[in-house]
């Protein structure tokens, strides 16, 4: 989906995160946080180590309740949910680290992940690249296969909306093109919003329709990749001068 055409097609707000704040003991993770996720949407999600980002997908999908705030899917609260009842309502994740079962096939962790679900494995897998993999046991499986392996495993609860943990970290030049060639595919074809945290610029400015970023707690900027790019805010606190789009 164009940049130019997305207003016209977006309708609704996913999800809306109102005043969120989350702290561990007197450690604030981040503090009266708002943004909206519209349906059709690649959201990058950026910032400094520690700034809040994977905490604030742990408090979408139930493994921490936020101290304060709410968070609204298609208007329903999500707070105070346990994960497997916000995983059914149609949210599914990627972890920093992949987390296959490790002694399991590749296609016995699309199974788990599934069981409510009737999923097309062999297309998912196929779009992958690991469909000849599928009867290997993904501890057998190299990083990047891992790496894939992980997102399938997260479409295989058949989301509406995807959140990616830094899904292109540790991978090579040629392998995150792949994977950013993956994800593009899954959101035009099966119509998946995308929550997507990233350290590597280069997949984000290219691919997210608008980037929030997140530094010490709070929400400093939200804009298309140029205006975020061209920030003084975003520049001082994370991106310094190599993004920063011509004038």
């Amino acid at each position: 989906m164009s940049r130019g055409t997305l207003e016209t097609a977006i309708s609704k707000k996913l999800i809306e995160i109102r005043d969120l704040s989350m702290a561990f003991g007197g450690l604030v993770a981040f503090n009266q946080v708002s943004f909206d996720i519209l349906e059709g949407q690649i959201l990058g999600l950026i910032g400094p180590n520690g700034a809040g980002k994977t905490t604030l997908i742990n408090c979408i999908t139930g493994v921490y309740e936020p101290i304060n705030g709410d968070i609204l899917f298609r208007g329903r609260s999500l707070t105070g949910m346990p994960p497997h009842q916000i995983c059914r309502l149609g949210i599914g994740r990627t972890f920093q680290i992949p987390r296959p079962f490790l002694n399991m096939t590749v296609i016995q962790n699309l199974q788990v992940c599934a069981w409510h679900n009737e999923v097309d494995f062999e297309w998912l897998l196929n779009i992958a690249g690991l469909w000849k993999k599928r009867d290997h046991f993904a501890k057998n499986l190299t990083f990047q296969e891992r790496r894939l392996l992980e997102v399938c495993r997260a479409l295989a609860v058949k989301p509406k909306l995807l959140l990616l943990d830094e899904s292109v970290a540790g991978l090579n030049p040629a392998e995150a093109t792949e994977m950013t060639k993956l994800l593009r595919r899954i959101h035009r074809e099966l119509d998946i919003t995308i929550l997507w945290i990233e350290h590597v610029m280069k997949a984000i400015m290219e691919n997210a329709d608008t980037i929030i970023v997140l530094h010490q707690g709070s929400l400093i900027a939200e804009g298309s990749p140029r205006e975020i790019a061209n920030n003084t805010k975003v520049i001082e606190a994370y991106l310094g001068e190599e993004y920063k789009f011509a004038e």
